[in-house]
C-alpha cells in the first residue's frame, strides 16, 4: 500500500489517498494556528519598531496584524513548492486542484478567505459537509476545486 509521493496528483478513484484525511486535517489546523499565532510576536515586534520610522503611522496595521500574517503563512505554504502548510505536511496531507495545475499563492489565499467567510457566516457546523461529501471535501473545496490528498 504506497501512495503516490507527488502531491501533484489526485487520483479521484484511488480510496487510499482520502482515506483519514478529516481528521489529519483537523490537527494540521490546530498545528499551523499554533504556527501563526507565535508568527504574529514578531511580527508584531518588528511593526512597532515599522510604526516608529513612519511617525505611527504602521500602528494602523495592528488590528489586521494576525490576519495579514495568516495570509502570507498560508498563501507562501499553500502555493510553494509542497503545497502544504506546515501543519499539513507534518499530518502528511497536501492540497491539489483537481484541474492537475500546481497551487499558486492567490488561490491558496482565496481558499483561506473563503474558509473565514463561511465559517463566520454559516456557523462552523458547515465544517460537518466534509463528512457527507466525496472524498472529505469541505464547502471552500468544491468552490475552488481543490482537493487535500494523503502524502504518507
Amino acid at each position: 500500500m504506497s501512495l503516490n509521493p507527488s502531491p501533484l496528483y489526485a487520483a479521484p478513484d484511488d480510496w487510499r489517498a482520502y482515506s483519514g484525511v478529516l481528521s489529519r486535517r483537523i490537527f494540521a489546523f490546530i498545528l499551523d494556528y499554533v504556527i501563526v499565532g507565535l508568527l504574529c510576536i514578531p511580527a508584531a515586534v518588528l511593526l512597532f519598531f515599522v510604526s516608529i520610522l513612519t511617525f505611527g503611522l504602521g500602528f494602523v496595521l495592528y488590528p489586521a496584524l494576525c490576519i495579514i500574517v495568516a495570509g502570507l503563512y498560508f498563501g507562501w505554504t499553500l502555493g510553494g513548492t509542497h503545497q502544504a502548510s506546515l501543519g499539513m505536511r507534518a499530518m502528511g496531507i497536501a492540497m491539489v486542484r483537481l484541474d492537475g495545475r500546481p497551487m499558486d499563492f492567490l488561490t491558496a489565499i482565496v481558499h483561506l478567505a473563503l474558509f473565514w467567510i463561511l465559517n463566520s457566516v454559516l456557523t462552523p457546523l458547515i465544517l460537518l459537509a466534509g463528512l457527507f461529501i466525496e472524498r472529505s471535501r469541505l464547502v471552500h473545496d468544491l468552490l475552488l476545486g481543490t482537493v487535500i490528498i494523503r502524502t504518507a
